[in-house]
């Protein structure tokens, strides 16, 4: 049994490693540096262990092996819960993930944290990739962390338009 926050932290992160080892980003970094990242906005912005713990693992049912069973038992159900919400379905119907998202505390903090860092690194994908992440963002995530709007514009000032 995993008793203190520490403990929890280490067992989550060994396993959100585990689970992306082989993994990269777009500019060719090992993947976990992600999560790692929006943890730790998630922690400036003061999110509990739970929180943490939940950026840690919020990609791990869409882009890995990882099961339900082994999140629960590492995270708690808490954060097995908020991880299924971040989780976009196959055929995604964005009005409703959204609204799910925003249903929760947790969620909108950790979406927000993953919004602004894949913002922040985004530099590094192509013009096309750019243009609909910007798309997107202001579509759907403006609101979730004040500095979402200005990560936004810095990308837009380096993308070429599409006209």
């Amino acid at each position: 049994m995993i008793k203190n926050e520490k403990e929890r932290y280490e067992a989550a992160l060994g396993y959100a490693t585990l689970m992306h080892k082989g993994q990269y980003r777009k500019g060719g970094k090992e993947y976990i540096t992600h999560p790692v990242a929006v943890a730790g906005i998630v922690r400036e912005k003061g999110g509990d262990t739970d929180c943490v713990i939940t950026a840690l693992f919020h990609d791990l049912l869409e882009d890995t092996a990882a099961t339900e069973e082994e999140i629960e038992r590492i995270g708690g159900s808490s954060v097995l819960r908020t991880v299924r919400l971040l989780t976009k379905p196959r055929n995604v119907v964005m009005a409703d993930y959204i609204s799910g998202i925003r249903s929760d505390p947790t969620a909108f903090l950790v979406k927000g944290a993953d919004r602004l860092h894949n913002l922040r690194s985004a530099v590094e994908a192509d013009d096309a990739f750019r243009r609909k992440y910007i798309k997107e963002s202001e579509e759907w995530f403006m609101d979730f962390l004040p500095e979402i709007p200005e990560a936004v514009e810095k990308l837009r000032e380096i993308t070429p338009s599409a006209d």
